[in-house]
């Protein structure tokens, strides 16, 4: 039987509500996207930043031929959790994502503060990677400076118009966005199969010898800026060895960064209960293929010692191979790999807000959806901040806080599956997590053990942003729930 618990701060909201608030004239999003389009964008948000960005930095000053292993650990991680989202996706189809899956579990609290946290991923997410696809943007078009100096600050414009155009595509329409994707994709998939392919003539086996290096000691790691781990431990900083080996998985999860994002578009699939967990499985094995193959052609092509340096990239191995052709064609793909990236972490970030919104939890108002069946004032709102973020901040570290805000959205979703088990083991679940309680716990652990491999400075960011989240909850959250109403206007429902 569906129960509501409707009291106190961890009232709960039940599967049965969160499907009926679905059909809300003025709230309803319209179902366009097939197993395919959802394929597409998870493969178009992971695709991009952690080969373009990442692979060639990590391998050269953490980790060492082995960030291949690295890539294959933080795979593991996120497929555990994606086997649990799979399962919420087919039984709860609802916006939300990992926020929804908590009200329905955990009660109010939790949920909001999921959905702060997700609030924190996605737009700090968006915001990041467009200022990486703003850098390749010039050095695919020679001449244009996307960065204009205005005394101390710096604007960085071609950040801002790359999310003023996906403003316009996603006020439009999921399904037009899912075109624009798949062109990107099929680019991007191009560019990489081109990479693969060249680098292997190049390719060296005695470059990724030894395959994990010596450790050692990190250059001014210590304090704050060791992982958290090494802090408690009492190991301090070190690069290489096992060490850097696990502290690369901890980093590389950036590339894996939204795959959950599919989950958020359940409302808008047309078979839910198949195609969510298809899409969310099919774009994980799918990029974890192709990371592992990257990250181990681009070892194999240098020795990782010349990638040392924060200004390594998929194309430095090439360049010291005398391929500087190869430059231009990798920031082609790089540029329409960072273009996706952007558009479906933005529509993550829309689609939390949405079913916050929906739930009273924030401004119903920006719940309102309008002639193209998007939330369009919610989504110029999320446009307007990203790009004063991306054009004017300055990021540095902070991309380790996506890292930590989505491991910690994987732990919660990990254990609300064994919690709907136990509390509502009737409902129709079109996909089941295998091994149960197992898999869950087991991507519980994994999740941990990235999280704790991340630096003392992210947990304490990450820390003072959750206080800031329940503040806001109790002064306004909490007033303006819905469920919150029914509490005070009438009985609880059992």
């Amino acid at each position: 039987m569906s129960t509501t618990r409707t009291g106190g701060l961890f009232r709960t909201k039940s599967v049965e509500q969160s499907i009926r608030d679905t059909d809300d004239p003025d709230a309803k999003l319209r179902k366009d996207l097939t197993a395919w389009d959802l394929t597409v964008f998870g493969v178009a948000v992971v695709v991009g930043a952690g080969i373009f960005t990442l692979t060639a930095r990590t391998a050269g000053n953490v980790a060492g031929p082995s960030v291949s292993l690295a890539f294959v650990f933080a795979a593991v991680a996120c497929g555990l959790t994606a086997l649990c989202y799979a399962e919420f996706a087919s039984t709860v189809p609802v916006a939300g994502s990992a926020y929804t899956y908590s009200y329905a579990t955990f009660g109010e609290l939790v949920a909001w503060i999921i959905g702060w946290d997700l609030i924190l991923e996605f737009a700090l997410a968006a915001a990041v990677v467009a200022k990486g696809w703003s850098q390749y943007l010039g050095e695919v078009f020679t001449g244009v400076e996307p960065v204009i100096h205005l005394g101390s600050v710096e604007f960085d414009w071609g950040a801002v118009v790359l999310l003023a155009v996906l403003t316009v595509l996603l006020v439009i329409g999921t399904k037009v966005s899912s075109r624009v994707s798949a062109i990107a994709v099929a680019i991007k998939l191009g560019v990489i199969a081109l990479v693969v392919v060249v680098g292997l003539t190049y390719f060296d086996k005695d470059n990724l010898s030894p395959y994990i290096p010596p450790s050692q000691p990190g250059e001014g790691e210590g304090g704050l800026h060791q992982s958290l781990f090494s802090w408690v431990t009492g190991a301090g900083s070190s690069n290489f060895g096992w060490y850097g080996l696990l502290a690369a998985a901890s980093l590389v999860f950036f590339a894996f960064i939204g795959f959950d994002v599919v989950a958020t578009t359940a409302e808008e699939t047309k078979d839910p209960q198949r195609a969510v967990p298809r899409g969310i499985l099919g774009s994980l094995a799918i990029v974890t293929v192709l990371y592992v193959a990257v990250s181990l052609v681009l070892t194999g092509m240098v020795p990782y010692t010349e990638l040392a340096g924060d200004d390594s990239t998929l194309a430095t191995a090439f360049a010291l191979n005398g391929a500087d052709w190869a430059q231009k064609v990798i920031s082609i793909g790089a540029l329409a790999g960072l273009t996706t990236v952007v558009m479906v972490l933005f529509l993550g970030q829309t689609r939390v807000l949405f079913a916050m919104s929906r739930d009273g939890l924030m401004p119903r108002g920006l719940a309102k959806t309008g002639r193209f069946g998007t939330p369009a004032r919610l989504t110029v709102l999320v446009g307007v901040v990203c790009m004063v973020l991306a054009g004017f901040v300055q990021f540095g570290t902070l991309e380790e806080m996506v890292n930590i805000g989505t491991l910690f959205a994987f732990v919660l979703v990990a254990i609300g599956v064994l919690v709907l088990r136990r509390t509502r083991p009737e409902l129709e679940r079109g996909f089941r997590v295998p091994l149960v309680p197992f898999v869950p716990i087991l991507g519980v652990l994994a999740c941990l053990w990235l999280m704790v491999n991340l630096s003392v400075e992210t947990w304490v960011r990450f820390l003072l942003w959750m206080v800031i989240g329940l503040l806001v909850y109790f002064a306004y959250g909490r007033r303006h729930s819905l469920l919150n109403r029914t509490a005070t206007s009438s009985p609880a429902s059992e």
